[in-house]
């Protein structure tokens, strides 16, 4: 029976080290910011997911940019900041008033986008005073403008909160998260070694060296479109019994994930 497992494990050891790094730096009350940066399928939303494994006894919050919502404002801030809002009595007051009203917590508000993202930096700031935060926000091509702000404006700001800030964001995309400045990570594809062994693992059939190197080929190491190629090859053909014919048959997910990045 083929399993499913978590391709972005696969090949990730330096980039898990780096966010670990972060982490730890956090809990010496060191900020930081990351932005995640691929295409469709590489693995971006895995590795934020391993963060928060990896978080331990840090304060996790967690956002993701939705389509269908990319037109409300402070849709995705509010779901960050929602399971902190207790601390908002601790802000000044012009900040939480500001806040407040931002997120329909009060009638009035200044709608001043300077105070309410300053509150966002203080709310995430008093939040991280008994213990460090981080905060993860996957999808951030499609975050509402209001909430992108107030996210980059933090992002800008941090110093020694022991707060680590992690953005996901898709590559090919109509929309584009701009950060200009903020430090990038940017995930490639799989090497051969690691991609053979997230195939190995994935079908439970020992890859054949010319079809391993023909799928790293074809897919560029991206860890989805390996799992999907393989999956719809027969166990002969996988071990090499049995020859595969070009091209390789693209299942219907992969094409919609590779969608954006066709039509660049």
């Amino acid at each position: 029976m083929r399993r499913t497992i978590r391709p972005v494990l696969y090949g990730r050891d330096p980039e898990r080290s780096r966010i670990r790094e972060l982490l730890q730096g956090a809990r010496a009350s060191r900020s930081a910011v990351l932005v995640v940066s691929g295409e469709p399928g590489v693995g971006k939303s895995a590795l934020l997911e391993d963060a928060r494994d990896q978080a331990g006894d840090m304060l996790v919050l967690s956002s993701a940019g939705v389509e269908s919502e990319a037109q409300l404002p402070f849709a995705a801030l509010h779901q960050i900041v929602r399971p902190v809002l207790g601390h908002v009595e601790s802000l000044p007051q012009p900040q939480a008033a500001a806040l407040r009203g931002a997120l329909g917590l009060a009638e009035g508000g200044s709608g001043d986008r300077f105070l309410i993202s300053l509150a966002v930096l203080s709310l995430l700031a008093e939040a991280a005073v008994d213990r460090p935060l981080l905060c993860l926000v996957d999808d951030a091509q499609w975050l509402d403008e209001a909430s992108a702000d107030a996210l980059v404006f933090v992002a800008r700001r941090l110093e020694v909160e022991g707060i680590v800030l992690l953005f996901g964001t898709r590559e090919g995309e109509i929309r584009r998260f701009e950060a200009p400045g903020l430090p990038e990570l940017q995930l490639g594809g799989l090497d051969p070694e690691a991609a053979g062994e997230l195939i190995d693992r994935g079908t439970g059939v020992p890859l054949s060296p010319e079809l391993r190197q023909r799928l790293v080929h074809e897919t560029g190491g991206n860890p989805l479109a390996l799992l999907e190629l393989s999956s719809s090859l027969s166990e002969e053909q996988l071990s090499g019994a049995e020859s595969v014919l070009a091209p390789i048959p693209v299942s219907a997910r992969v094409e919609q994930a590779f969608l954006a990045r066709v039509h660049q």
